[in-house]
């Protein structure tokens, strides 16, 4: 359980030393996929929790909301429509829910042990 932590500070710290920048044009496109990227990270943790994670799932998961993410990104700049507000706020809420109810398993341990 702690080899993802490692690497993600292993991640993080690469990513502070490295001088690289993402070109503006791209940088929409970017930051929807992060959120689509943590949206289902964090949906992973609460169904680890809950004891129905399954990888297919989680896997296909993770690929289809980036991709859906980036295509109503690339829809709505082609529109002049800023559609990709709509995943931000779909995935923005399911974000917060999950880590609010991976909060609640988290303080729940030590009180059933």
């Amino acid at each position: 359980m702690w080899v993802p932590f490692l690497f993600l500070l292993i991640g993080v710290g690469l990513g502070l030393l490295t001088d690289f920048s993402i070109p503006e044009l791209y940088s929409n496109y970017l930051s929807i996929a992060i959120l689509a990227a943590m949206d289902t990270l964090f949906g992973g943790i609460r169904a680890h929790l809950e004891k129905k994670f399954n990888q297919q799932i989680f896997i296909s998961g993770f690929f289809f909301n980036i991709s859906l993410a980036v295509v109503l990104t690339f829809i709505g700049q082609q529109l002049g429509v800023d559609l990709y507000l709509a995943a931000i706020f779909a995935f923005g809420l399911r974000l917060f829910k999950n880590i609010s109810i991976i909060r609640r398993y988290i303080f729940r341990l030590p009180n059933k042990k």
